[in-house]
């Protein structure tokens, strides 16, 4: 039996091969060999940016041994021990040769293995003398084939023993213009175009879409490589990285967003947001959930991976407040990071992937390279100008690279705000091209990521621009990448009030939950509820209608996670007296659609929500809540399942609520027995 590998896990020039199993039989074993052996011959209508001779004479030997397989297909009950060892390593090797030609020829990898043309061919060299071994002690004598084809396996063998299996000049050429213009990077020069584009030429990279394939390449080995604790090609990577954005940016005039939703998915470039993470429990730099929160000298706390590259890319002022820091030193806040295990172990949240997120997004502080720190700042500033002076279709375009490069990178996003590029993407956002209004908006919510691209937005009056998509937004999906840019701007609490503060933020929201489609609901759902952290925006909210609408968005919606987010809102409303009063007067059946929600809501977050709205209630409402609530028989099963399987936090809502209610209930019994034994004595003075 032959065992397959699962190639989707494999990095680029890794050669896991997988051993024949002991005891295969010679049959199994030449059956594979063949198929093989015509897998790697396909490799002939394949084109390869480079290694072009090395990967011709290899297939040709290959198509020489695929003869030499079929003609002893015959002779497979003559085949002794030592034949089938010598097939066995021919099978590995085979394995190997196959892993290499696809690599050679693997789609977006074609920068990288130009640049690794040296190991690349002396991994061909070492596979081929591999097969010269094998066939060397390989015993044709005793298989019994023809002479002819005897001679062709000799003469192979000769020739694979001999193979040279060297560097092409072209491909040496190339190389060393790549590394010129990395050179160029490194030394803050910005380089020949047209060096670059003999280099692009050479790759058959003639397209956008081609030139982002091959960063998003890239960027997934650098990913694999953190993943696996092997850092030493980073900054080669990175390098390659800068220099592609570079080219994608400044080179290709058009670009092609299918090539983004093929590869990327379709609408994953949309941000969905959820009301679980409070934002005291993110890291300022990496907007990640904390899982290590140290503070710094200015008594700001942030996570340990991610300050710690923070200081070593040389920044020594706290990313936060801008103030210059008096120590590097990072106290432990042991404090909160009981806290956030306790949230995460409350709430079901993974801190091994809150962790990974952290190392992903933390590891993009630095560049990686001068020479991409370098491309990455020439790009920046070219894409402020495109933003301020092309025509429209370079302005949409700019907008768009900006998008994709501050997806996921917090040095892109640096360099970019810090090239200006945030007041011309606000002026886009009054643009009637839908497309050109979406690729502002979604590349401003990843600036607004930053704490240094939140203030921007702010000072350039960015928040009425931003109410102006999200209320009257060309494209649905517009709308809702401007609620999670509201979200975003409202993680710190001055601007959380200046945003409340604006009389159309509240009630924009408000219209998006009412009318938008159901992932613009949840982001407009979400952003309510980070302004809700500042109290006096629950006023203004009641004032707006926001309960009558969440109420709604209740009864409407089938999502689980949506009305997990409404109740979790209506939670923070109830907690004031208006805003329990207001749940109880807008419509008679709010109490007994939040009770029908205690009982069939899938997620144990909602339960949880619904006993603190129903607390907040029996405190602000009582005597129109609780004798409702005591007459439900099904309340105390749910409350004492609670009690018994719910978080700490919605343990005590559900202690409190029970003890409201048993306290009702004595009160009504000792009532009924006065009024009982009144009646009593009134009948015996008759």
């Amino acid at each position: 039996m032959i065992r397959k590998f699962d190639r989707n896990h494999r990095r680029i020039l890794k050669f896991p091969a997988v051993h024949p199993c002991e005891g295969i039989s010679p049959a199994t074993l030449l059956e594979s060999l063949i198929t093989l052996s015509r897998d790697i011959c396909d490799f002939r209508f394949k084109p390869f940016a480079s290694q072009r001779k090395n990967a011709r004479e290899t297939l040709r030997q290959i198509s020489i041994l695929s003869i030499f397989f079929e003609e002893i297909r015959e002779h497979v009950p003559n085949m002794s021990d030592s034949i089938i060892l010598c097939l066995s390593e021919l099978h590995i090797t085979l394995q190997r040769i196959q892993f290499l030609l696809s690599d050679c020829a693997r789609d977006g990898a074609k920068m990288l293995i130009l640049m690794k043309s040296h190991s690349v061919a002396t991994q061909f060299r070492s596979l081929i003398r591999t097969v010269a071994t094998a066939l060397d002690i390989l015993p044709l004598d005793a298989i019994g084939i023809s002479g002819e084809i005897k001679e062709l396996v000799e003469m192979l063998w000769k020739q694979a023993r001999k193979a040279r299996m060297e560097v092409d000049a072209a491909d040496e050429s190339a190389t060393k213009r790549v590394l010129l213009v990395l050179n160029q990077f490194e030394n803050r020069f910005e380089p020949d175009p047209f060096m670059i584009r003999r280099v692009l030429g050479y790759l058959d990279i003639k397209t956008w879409g081609e030139c982002h394939r091959e960063i998003r390449f890239l960027e997934e080995e650098i990913r694999a490589g953190y993943s696996d604790g092997d850092e030493r090609e980073v900054p080669l990577l990175s390098s390659l990285i800068g220099l592609l954005s570079y080219c994608r940016g400044v080179l290709f005039e058009d670009y092609d967003v299918e090539v983004i939703n093929q590869s990327d998915g379709r609408g994953s470039n949309l941000e969905v947001l959820n009301c679980l993470n409070p934002e005291d429990f993110r890291c300022p730099i990496s907007l990640e959930l904390m899982t290590d929160p140290v503070t710094v000298a200015t008594g700001q706390t942030y996570d340990r991976v991610s300050i710690q590259k923070w200081l070593k890319s040389g920044n020594f002022v706290c990313p936060k407040t801008g103030e210059r820091l008096t120590s590097t030193e990072l106290v432990p806040n042991t404090s909160l990071k009981k806290l956030i295990q306790q949230f995460c172990a409350e709430y079901g949240v993974s801190l091994a992937k809150s962790s990974k997120n952290n190392r992903d997004i933390s590891r993009t502080i630095l560049p990686g390279s001068p020479a991409n720190a370098a491309a990455i700042k020439f790009l920046s500033e070219y894409l402020t100008l495109s933003l301020g002076y092309g025509t429209d279709r370079q302005k949409s375009k700019a907008a768009y690279e900006i998008r994709l490069l501050a997806k996921s990178n917090l040095f892109n996003r640096c360099c970019l705000i810090e090239s200006g590029s945030i007041p011309p993407l606000l002026e886009l956002l009054y643009s009637s091209d839908p497309t050109m209004q979406e690729n502002a908006v979604s590349a401003l919510l990843k600036l607004s990521k930053q704490p240094r691209g939140q203030k921007s937005i702010i000072e350039n009056g960015g928040l009425n621009p931003i109410l102006t998509v999200l209320k009257h937004g060309e494209k649905q999906e517009s709308r809702q990448i401007a609620a999670a840019t509201i979200f975003y701007l409202s993680s710190i609490h001055e601007q959380r009030k200046k945003i409340g503060e604006n009389k159309d933020t509240i009630p924009s929201l408000l219209e998006l939950i009412r009318e938008g489609t159901p992932c613009s609901k949840k982001n407009a759902v979400v952003a309510l509820f980070a302004l809700l952290f500042y109290h006096r925006n629950r006023d203004r909210a009641i004032t707006a209608g926001a309960v009558a609408t969440l109420l709604g968005l209740l009864d409407s919606s089938d999502r689980a996670e949506v009305k997990t987010d409404t109740l979790a809102v209506l939670s923070r409303l109830a907690d004031s007296f208006d805003g329990s009063v207001q749940i109880m007067q807008v419509s008679d059946s709010a109490l007994p659609s939040i009770l029908r929600l205690l009982y069939a809501i899938e997620t144990r977050t909602g339960k949880e929500y619904c006993v603190s709205i129903l607390h907040s209630l029996c405190l602000n409402c009582g005597a129109d809540v609780v004798p409702i609530l005591a007459k439900d028989a099904s309340l105390m099963t749910a409350l004492y399942s609670l009690v018994t399987e719910g978080t700490s936090h919605a343990g005590r809502k559900a202690r409190s609520l029970i003890k409201i209610l048993h306290r009702f209930c004595e009160t009504r019994s000792f009532d009924q027995k006065r009024e009982l034994r009144q009646e009593q004595g009134q009948f015996i003075d008759v």
